[in-house]
């Protein structure tokens, strides 16, 4: 499949390197067009501050705003000063002082999401019928896939909302850790496939067919399952694909809505990462598979750079320096400091070495770089500063 091409929001070419264009992150939240961010990255790089401090900004400069994460930490909730997230948009108060747009944040849940789209989907005594089966409860909550999933159909739901009801004019989607991010562009395959396997369609047999589909080979199968799987469990497992099967064209057509509208104009992807080998080569996979699957990348945020230290003095004229001093007084302040200095200057060079490595295999991917902060964020004031540095590129 052909790779589409990113539309970054580009401004003068960056300073750190010479070789990415920046991205505009102004212009991005300004963009009326654009209706969904999604940040997408490997675990521990900051997603889920990036996400809040996105929304945050957007809602300060005029627009409605939801943020969704699926990162099971809570410290979106502690950060916006709301007791608890859970499935429902709740307003985020404190917005700047003028500030005409407005905050909502969520964070997933797995069962209630899945829950909603069978009562939606199925008449009350089928919903009953799924709602109350074993086999569902235990596939709702735990799994492989369903989180990834269920995060694509609470994505559509406030989509389909927001367009019919004008609630917010731009989601912000934190997603998963590690590769798992990108798990939500395969789900609805993985759960097509899941229900239309050969097992599947063997559970569905007595529901679909004849009686004579009964026949004594499926007999064997079923009685050779009900030892492994005892027979409440067959049972259970048969009742809930069959009933199922009755709502899995709706989960199916929506699933597949939902990727389109990944894929659509008013959706941008950003790629977070730390300036670390390991976290930019799974920043070029994001980026690579984003292409692959024709999801339209905004850019990359390059989040916990180390800051550049003051003055112009090289490490090696520090180190130098440092070596003089501590010859005259071994316990120089003033040598202690050089030497810091030195590595500090060491650490920004090798990280200015690894974005210009990542943007010479990706020359056209926009990029910011937010700068460590030397305490956590733990509230809007904090997320309004990583705001700010967002901003800054």
């Amino acid at each position: 499949m052909a790779a589409r091409a990113s539309r970054p929001r580009v401004g003068p070419l960056a300073a750190h390197g010479g070789t990415a264009p920046t991205l505009d992150v102004d212009a991005l939240l300004d963009d009326r067009g654009t209706g969904i961010i999604v940040c997408c990255g490997s675990g521990g790089v900051g997603k889920t501050t990036t996400s809040a401090a996105l929304a945050l900004r957007a809602a300060e400069r005029g627009r409605k705003v939801v943020v969704l994460t699926i990162d099971p930490a809570r410290r979106l909730a502690q950060a916006m000063g709301i007791e608890r997230l859970d499935n429902t948009p709740r307003p985020v108060t404190g917005l700047a002082p003028g500030a005409t747009g407005s905050l909502d944040a969520m964070m997933l849940d797995m069962k209630r999401t899945f829950d909603e789209v069978v009562e939606s989907q199925a008449s009350p005594e089928k919903a009953r019928q799924i709602l109350e089966n074993p086999f569902y409860i235990a596939l709702s909550s735990s799994f492989a896939g369903t989180q990834e999933y269920m995060a694509m159909e609470k994505l559509g739901q406030l989509h389909a909302d927001a367009q019919r009801d004008g609630t917010y004019d731009l989601i912000v989607v934190d997603t998963p850790p590690s590769r798992s991010a990108l798990d939500f562009l395969d789900a609805p395959e993985r759960l097509s496939s899941f229900l239309d396997g050969r097992f599947i369609r063997l559970m569905l047999a007595p529901a679909r067919g004849p009686a004579k589909l009964m026949s004594a080979g499926f007999g064997m199968i079923t009685g050779a399952l009900n030892k492994i799987l005892g027979g409440q469990v067959l049972s259970d497992m048969q009742t809930f694909v069959a009933a199922l099967d009755t709502v899995f064209g709706g989960f199916r057509a929506r699933a597949q809505k939902t990727y389109a509208l990944l894929q659509a104009d008013g959706t941008a992807f950003l790629v977070v990462a730390a300036p670390e080998p390991d976290a930019l080569r799974e920043a070029a996979y994001f980026v690579e598979r984003l292409g692959e699957d024709r999801m339209p990348l905004a850019g990359l945020v390059v989040n916990r750079a180390a800051p550049p230290p003051r003055g112009t003095l090289s490490a090696e004229e520090a180190t130098t320096a440092a070596a003089r001093l501590r010859k005259r007084d071994p316990g120089s302040l003033t040598a202690g400091l050089l030497r810091l200095h030195a590595d500090r200057v060491r650490m920004v060079e090798r990280e200015a070495v690894l974005r210009d490595r990542f943007a010479a295999a990706h020359p056209h991917v926009a990029t910011t770089v937010v700068p460590a902060l030397s305490t956590d964020v733990h509230d809007l004031t904090g997320l309004r500063r990583i705001g700010t540095l967002l901003a800054k590129g």
